[in-house]
């Protein structure tokens, strides 16, 4: 099950077509769906979440917690909305596809997809575009 929390003003205009394509980006990676839950909120409140959780002095767009078994989909991703529309301008998109690749961004992490290394960054991109594909079908 999939579920939306607003720490927040922000909230998805069409939580249900977002729901229907992560489930079916989730399917096509061989893997089952369990508990996710996604917390939209600010920079302030994921900050602390770096530091306290991570150690990391940094603000950033996205921070999950994988609880996966094996295959079975388990975690809670946290989503600054400020940074999702702060790099929506400085990649030159707009924020609703920003949105969506750091809303799928979290489940590829789940899925076992990676970001260390170049060549991982590359196929995370790569996964995340056929991604985004998927959802402009849907729409």
């Amino acid at each position: 099950m999939i579920s939306f929390n607003y720490e927040t003003d922000f909230k998805l205009s069409n939580e249900d077509k977002i729901v229907t394509w992560i489930s079916a980006i989730i399917k096509n990676e061989n893997c089952q769906e369990d508990e996710i839950n996604y917390v939209f909120c600010n920079d302030t409140y994921l900050h602390k979440l770096n530091l306290e959780f991570l150690q990391h002095d940094t603000l950033t767009d996205i921070i999950s917690f994988d609880y996966s078994v094996g295959k079975r989909l388990q975690g809670d991703i946290f989503i600054s909305v400020e940074r999702v529309e702060d790099n929506a301008k400085d990649f030159k998109v707009d924020f609703e596809t920003e949105l969506h690749r750091v809303i799928i961004h979290g489940i590829l992490h789940y899925c076992g997809y990676k970001d260390k290394t170049d060549t991982d960054k590359k196929i995370m991109r790569n996964k995340e575009n056929e991604a985004l594909l998927v959802l402009s079908k849907m729409l």
